[in-house]
């Protein structure tokens, strides 16, 4: 019997040490009550105090810019929203959220340095409706180059990768469905948004989609209308400059692009699709070249090509 209460007291005594060790260790260290988000809080959710929740944080792993009241993160009076998604558990902080009394602005969205650029779209410039905001993609500029006897088109492309922020006024679909939009903001650099403008106003752009963080294609071409008719390459190549930090690789050369025609692949698609037709005895071929003028940048020269389908 007198072993056993030996036994308890030392039990208390080890239990009690061993609880004023933990409670100096806290008010050492000590903790502060955080806002966390206690439902998901999706883009444009107003920051309603049913919504918010406090849970204790050490005072060393405090995220900057944390809410430590309510009073703090939800005024009387002014409203906020979130600019970005916030999930269960987790911190709001005032970079994820509007200021006092403001909504949920496109401009809060872009990055330091960055625009947001307006283009026109429609059910196919726009791929059909499936490019939603926060989607990756291609701007494709097409347009008319004038030339001696006749004009050509060409097709280059404009800027690789780049954000897309909103389709029409939505900065989010909530279904996911696709919709047929008239307009899509992009996210850009200042340079890059006036080369949207220019294009606009001298050709049409196109959209296109690409997978989330695949590389950008370091070499891009213009495709002019031999492309189409001889199913031989006679655009051409540029390269494309470094990335310059996230989203957003502009193209230097794209809408001062020139046409470099390969005449000799020319010829020989035309020779070839020749002996396919024909069996009869050679003859004096006709004169099948013809010239085109090419214009790279202010200077222009004539170069000869073989004519389709002879």
């Amino acid at each position: 019997m007198g072993v056993a209460i030996v036994l308890g007291l030392f039990a208390v005594l080890i239990a009690n040490s061993w609880l004023s060790g933990t409670e100096q260790k806290n008010a050492l260290s000590g903790t502060t009550r955080v806002a966390v988000a206690s439902a998901p809080l999706a883009y444009g959710t107003d920051i309603t105090a049913d919504k918010v929740r406090f849970v204790d944080y050490p005072n060393s792993a405090i995220p900057p810019g944390a809410f430590t009241n309510a009073a703090q993160l939800v005024p009387a009076g002014r409203k906020r929203v979130a600019l970005m998604p916030i999930g269960i558990n987790e911190p709001i902080l005032a970079s994820k959220i509007s200021g006092q009394g403001q909504g949920a602005s496109i401009a809060a969205l872009l990055p330091p340095g960055m625009r947001a650029a307006a283009v026109r779209i429609n059910d196919v410039s726009g791929v059909a409706g499936f490019v939603q905001p926060n989607d990756s993609v291609d701007v494709l500029v097409t347009r008319t180059v004038p030339g001696a006897q006749q004009s050509t088109q060409l097709t280059d492309v404009l800027i690789q990768n780049v954000r897309v922020i909103a389709i029409d006024q939505q900065s989010r679909n909530a279904d996911g469905s696709p919709k047929v939009a008239k307009t899509a903001t992009l996210e850009v650099t200042p340079l890059d948004a006036q080369k949207l403008a220019l294009a606009q106003e001298i050709g049409s752009l196109s959209l296109v989609l690409r997978k989330p963080g695949e590389a950008n294609n370091p070499v891009v071409e213009t495709i002019s209308m031999n492309d189409l008719r001889f199913n031989v390459y006679g655009g051409a190549r540029y390269p494309a400059p470094a990335v310059v930090g996230g989203f957003g690789n502009p193209i230097g050369a794209a809408v001062g692009g020139a046409m470099a025609v390969r005449s000799n692949q020319v010829a020989a698609a035309t020779r070839s699709g020749s002996t396919a037709r024909s069996s009869r005895p050679a003859s004096k071929p006709a004169d099948t070249s013809r010239k085109v003028e090419v214009y790279r940048g202010t200077k222009n020269e004539e170069v000869e090509v073989g004519r389709y389908g002879n």
